[in-house]
């Protein structure tokens, strides 16, 4: 049995244009001007903290703390029922049961905090299948900190994990955890593919049972 540990947003499910949406509802509640879908794809990856202070950044003047914090709390609120432009990758709910089936366990290392993720995944009917979930808020820390893929796979009950994610922060966080990473391309990345460090590379979810099987091998 190998764990397999899934980072969420751009692995598992495109959340772009929702977390674009509540970002350009929180600047017009504080008077600031919308950002491009473009634009706040960039800001992906940090967790909602990061992310707020990009897109305050990226339309106005800089914020004090207090400001940010309130932006962080607005945001937090909107996104808890955002999950309407939100759905999973092709192929992602039977490569999950494949994998499942196959023996292995599988858990979730996302920086978006726990109640988010919680209501996404009920939503999208993605739940049963994680036996663990660590969210943004769950320890200290957020990727690329690896604490939280060090805790995934405690939660599996220890033993050889691959990691799975998008972008630069789940390299980063899966490497320093000692795991080997596979990465999926078609998320939020800002990286070449040849430019970050992978041991496999996919961009079709119906690949990854196989691709699993292999790297365990």
């Amino acid at each position: 049995m190998t764990g397999i540990i899934f980072d969420l947003d751009g692995t598992l499910i495109d959340s772009l244009p929702d977390l674009h949406a509540v970002a350009n509802r929180v600047l017009a509640e504080e008077g600031r001007p919308p950002l491009s879908m473009t634009l706040v794809r960039g800001f992906i990856g940090r967790g909602v903290p990061w992310l707020v202070g990009q897109i305050l950044a990226a339309s106005g003047e800089p914020v004090d703390r207090a400001q940010h914090d309130r932006a962080v709390e607005s945001y937090e609120r909107h996104y808890m029922t955002a999950t309407d432009l939100t759905h999973p990758y092709p192929g992602v709910p039977e490569a999950l049961t494949a994998l499942r089936d196959a023996g292995h366990r599988l858990a979730l290392c996302t920086n978006k905090s726990v109640k988010p993720t919680g209501a996404v995944l009920e939503k999208l009917d993605l739940a049963q299948f994680f036996d663990a979930v660590i969210g943004g808020d769950t320890l200290a820390s957020r990727k690329p900190d690896p604490a939280m893929v060090h805790a995934a796979v405690d939660a599996l009950g220890g033993g050889p994990s691959l990691y799975v994610g998008d972008g630069e922060s789940d390299e980063t966080a899966a490497h320093a955890a000692g795991l080997r990473f596979i990465l999926f391309t078609e998320g939020y990345r800002k990286t070449k593919v040849e430019d970050l460090p992978h041991e496999a590379v996919f961009s079709d979810y119906a690949d990854l049972p196989d691709l699993v099987a292999r790297l365990k091998g």
